[in-house]
Order: structure tokens, then C-alpha cells, then sequence
């Protein structure tokens, strides 16, 4: 068993909570804002979590770590490849400070996300505090089905709106054994139907993009299995760091001074083209779009393919987060009022009514 012990504040926390609440005053509660961008500014004083970090237990054998909420990412991550595991869902850092309870808020999973799954899927529990100003603990180190809503999962994506994520344990996988990163150049219409068939033959496929002019694959698992699909698609080799690179935005890509937009839909219905440049990611279920088109334009493509689009750059859409239907929208409010009766968490993050 390992632990690292930096700094416990969950008491200062609740104490800052509760004084919010006390004075009906609204905190901004933030880690490293590294994902800053993902949803609507939020004006009210911060509570910062970036104090409270360290890892509270570590068991390789288990595949389970628990860690507070303003441990560094990158920290986390070294911990685990010193052991030869890792996060599967390959989390986006976007900055070098960016957090772990700014991970799970902000949901977001980078290329291995539809072969490994998402930030949710590996949430085996957390402590919350709550707007009722309690600490209160969710779910557990193991993967447990529950009655009603499964509150720790809740936490992936809710940008902070629910409450103060101040611990998260994580399901981590071990290392693949091999990995290679090859480039087929092809059409995106190609590479779309490539990556259908390819998906249904037994290959180790862990990322596939298209970044406009060439198909991208990366190959992780077995020595074996990895030569051997390697053989049977051809290509040139592509460096492994490529796919940090897409993770984190530090693509030539991210650098278009135009909107950037993510549509996800499901890969077999990619979103029709649309003014500008387009990088298609996750097999192309995801689609990254700088363009100046409008944002009736392009959620109207996104839900023509059965999906929704985000806005990544602030202030080019009046909602960041593609607007939601009202009977979603309700569920959301009865959330938001069950956990944060007195909208004292992030109100407006996700949506100005929320």
C-alpha cells in the first residue's frame, strides 16, 4: 500500500461552503482552469481546490487509486507509469496544472475514449461536499450496481454545478505491452468506412483519426498482435507522441484563430462537412471544427447525424454546451436542486438557468 499525504483541506473546504451558504453568496469552485473554456464563465469569488492534493491510497494489485481533487494530473499519471499503469480514458491536460477534480468536472476523455470508455466509466466512487454544506462519500473503491442515481459518476462532467468533488477513486488498467502509431494517407470518406471495417476484425485499434489528408491509427497490446496488425495495414510509421499532441490541443490544428467546435455524434453517422477545417477523431465519432460558421449551422448538422456540438471557444456561441431538450433539461434541474438547493455551486456553468 502507498499513500502520499500533501494536504487534507476538506475541512477548510466545508468551512468555506458553509459560509457561502451562511451568506447566500455563490462560489466559482476551480482547480488549474485548464478547462476553463469548456462551458460559460462564472461570476462569483472562487473556491479553490488546488490546496487540498495528494494521493490517499495506491494499490497497483487492486488496479484502484484514490486521490484528492487538486492533486496535479501529471502527478497522478507518473505515479501510475512508474507502476506500468495509467488512466485508460487518456484524460486531456490542455495546461500543465490541470487537475484531477478538474478531470472528472469537465468529463472529457481523449483518443482511447470509444475502446476504453469515458471518465464515468472508471469513477468508482468520491467524496462530495454537498450545497446541504455535508461531506459526504459515494460509491466505493469497488464496482458496485446501485439503486437510483449513481452519485460519484454524476461528478464526471458536471462541471463543478452539483458540488465540491474533494476525493476520486479510479479503476487504472495496465500499460499495453507494444504500441505502434501508423499513417495511411486516404480521403475522410475512406478513412471513414476503413475505420468501420477495421473495427469489425479482431485489431488492436486504441485511436483513429483523420486530420484532413491522411487516415491515423494507433495499434496498442500484445507484441504479437501489434506486429502482426502493423503487417496488415501498411503505411508509414507515426511518432506515439501524436496522440498526446491531439489529447492536449497542441496540434497546428488548435492553433486556427476561427471557433473551435466539437461535434460528437455516432461513427457511423460523422456530421456532413461544414465551412472550414475539420479533424476527425474517435473512429469519427468526434469531430474537431474551426470554422466561422454559425451556431445554428453547426448544432443543426450535429443533431442531423444523431449528435450535439459544443463550443470551445468562449464567447463565439451564446451556449457553449449544446442546449438541451426540456425533458432532459427538468432532469437536470431536479438534480441541481436535490444537491445544490441553494445554487451556490458554479450557477450558470453549464446553462444560464441552471
Amino acid at each position: 500500500m502507498e499513500a502520499t499525504h500533501d494536504a487534507d483541506l476538506s475541512e477548510v473546504l466545508l468551512a468555506q461552503v458553509r459560509e457561502a451558504l451562511a451568506a447566500g453568496t455563490p462560489r466559482h469552485v476551480q482547480g488549474g482552469g485548464s478547462k476553463a473554456r469548456c462551458g460559460r464563465p462564472v461570476d462569483a469569488p472562487p473556491l479553490d481546490v488546488r490546496g487540498h492534493r495528494g494521493i490517499v491510497s495506491y494499490d497497483p494489485s487492486e488496479l484502484v487509486v484514490t486521490v484528492r481533487a487538486g492533486t496535479p494530473l501529471a502527478a497522478l499519471e507518473a505515479t501510475l507509469e512508474a507502476h506500468g499503469q495509467m488512466l485508460a480514458f487518456e484524460p486531456p491536460h490542455y495546461a500543465a496544472d490541470a487537475t484531477v477534480g478538474g478531470t472528472t468536472a469537465a468529463g472529457l476523455s481523449g483518443p482511447r475514449r470509444p475502446w476504453a470508455g469515458s471518465v464515468r466509466d472508471f469513477v468508482l466512487g468520491c467524496r462530495v461536499i454537498t450545497g446541504h454544506g455535508r461531506h459526504l462519500r459515494f460509491g466505493g473503491q469497488v464496482m458496485k450496481n446501485v439503486a437510483g442515481y449513481d452519485v460519484s459518476r454524476l461528478m464526471a462532467g458536471s462541471h463543478g454545478c452539483l458540488g465540491v468533488v474533494t476525493e476520486v477513486s479510479f479503476k487504472v488498467l495496465p500499460r499495453p505491452r507494444a504500441s505502434a502509431s501508423l499513417r495511411l494517407e486516404m480521403s475522410r470518406e475512406t478513412a471513414l468506412r476503413k475505420f468501420a471495417e477495421w473495427g469489425r476484425q479482431p485489431l488492436p485499434i486504441s485511436a483513429a483519426c483523420h486530420d484532413g489528408v491522411a487516415a491515423l491509427l494507433r495499434l496498442e497490446g500484445g507484441e504479437g498482435s501489434v506486429d502482426a496488425a502493423r503487417r496488415q495495414l501498411g503505411g508509414e510509421a507515426l511518432p506515439d507522441a501524436f496522440w498526446t499532441a491531439l489529447r492536449d490541443h497542441a496540434l497546428p490544428f488548435f492553433a486556427d484563430p476561427r471557433p473551435l467546435w466539437r461535434l460528437s455524434a455516432p461513427a457511423h453517422r460523422c456530421p456532413a462537412a461544414l465551412p472550414g477545417d475539420a479533424l476527425v477523431d474517435w473512429g469519427g465519432a468526434q469531430v474537431w471544427l474551426a470554422s466561422d460558421a454559425g451556431a445554428d449551422a453547426v448544432r443543426a448538422a450535429a443533431v442531423a447525424a444523431g449528435g450535439h456540438a459544443d463550443c470551445f471557444t468562449p464567447g463565439a456561441a451564446a451556449s457553449p454546451l449544446h442546449p438541451l431538450p426540456e425533458a432532459l433539461a427538468r432532469h437536470h434541474r431536479q438534480l441541481k436542486a436535490q444537491l445544490d438547493p441553494h445554487r451556490i455551486f458554479n450557477p450558470g456553468r453549464m446553462y444560464e438557468w441552471l
